[in-house]
């Protein structure tokens, strides 16, 4: 069984990995992506029709052309990409619940409302199975291209370096603009790949030794996709309080110690709690509980601090360690009332 501490990293790592997609094929990006490879694309050509009269020992004008092809098919995967993200995204705005009445003077008008509601839900479900199909096909197309263009251009790269590497001297002086600029096309692509690398591990050591760093970023460039501030303090608030070494008492060994109690906060007949060592710290940023702190407990029975799980829950509804969604039980708690 793997610790808990462990689960919440992993479930850090998929939300990471979910917004860092959603961030690379937003507008922005992807515009940025789009002018970077079209400016590679035009200065190939440019270069390619300058050196007619150059006559490399080596093919690298057949490389450069090459290298074009890959930018040209690089952007149709990437704008395929995003029309598809973009269509979801609409449908998912258009099919949302209407709002509720805010009072319920005439019964039938709002009936009609919720006939009309469902009607136009499920031929929007109908609608959204065809388009889901569809966009799934044109998706697994499209990763399937990026992926073999990924691949062909790790290749070509070393086809590359091996043609300017073998032309050296000589090949710089019969045809300097194609030399350069193939060395210039390598240089981008070793820098680049150079920075994803150091990202990653920047990343990943990050997620792993700091992870309310990773949260407090999320939490601050993110929009809020997940609870609101309404959901969020409707969740059972706990204070903690820490025994004395007096009053800690050791149970058998498969119960273990037990090192403070949590009190639920802001109610006449509270709910207490007794959480043993192993228990007692927050999976989020590893910090044993200290005495005063208050702790937030979701409705799967896992208590966080407050601090830590707010800005998650923000981002992602769902329980760091279980997944369990706060918003069915803050549902079902408004249908009661």
């Amino acid at each position: 069984m793997r610790e808990p501490s462990m689960l919440v990293r992993e479930a850090a790592a998929e939300q990471l990995e979910e917004r860092q997609s959603d961030w690379a094929y937003s507008k922005p990006v992807v515009v940025l992506d789009i002018v970077w490879n079209l400016a590679f694309v035009s200065v190939a050509t440019a270069i390619l029709v300058m050196s007619r009269k150059e006559h490399p020992i080596m093919p690298l004008r057949v490389w450069l052309l090459g290298y074009a092809l890959q930018c040209v098919l690089h952007m149709v995967c990437v704008c395929v990409e995003y029309r598809r993200r973009n269509r979801r995204r609409t449908n998912r705005t258009t099919t949302t619940t209407p709002p509720r009445s805010r009072s319920s003077s005439s019964s039938s008008s709002s009936s009609s409302l919720e006939e009309e509601a469902l009607g136009s839900r499920r031929n929007s479900g109908v609608q959204d199975l065809s388009l889901g199909h569809l966009d799934t096909e044109s998706s697994s197309v499209a990763k399937h291209l990026e992926s073999a263009n990924t691949m062909f251009s790790f290749i070509w790269w070393i086809i590359g370096f091996y043609w300017v590497s073998a032309g050296g001297q000589e090949l710089a002086q019969e045809s300097p603009r194609i030399y350069w600029l193939s060395i210039v096309f390598l240089g981008f692509d070793v820098f680049f790949v150079v920075f994803c690398v150091a990202l990653a591990c920047v990343i990943g050591i990050a997620v792993c030794c700091c992870l309310p760093c990773i949260i407090a970023v999320l939490y601050a460039v993110a929009d809020q996709e997940g609870a609101s501030k309404e959901d969020i303090e409707q969740l059972t608030k706990f204070k903690f309080r820490k025994l004395g070494d007096a009053n800690k008492h050791t149970n058998d060994e498969a119960q273990g110690t037990t090192e403070g109690i949590m009190t639920e906060c802001g109610t006449d007949s509270p709910i207490e709690h007794t959480l043993l060592q192993e228990d007692a710290e927050c999976c989020i940023c590893l910090s044993a509980y200290e005495d005063g702190t208050e702790l937030r407990e979701l409705p799967c029975g896992h208590h966080f601090h407050c601090s830590c799980v707010d800005k998650w829950l923000y981002i992602n509804a769902t329980c760091p360690l279980c997944k369990y969604n706060i918003l069915k039980s803050s549902n079902l708690d408004r249908e009661e009332v």
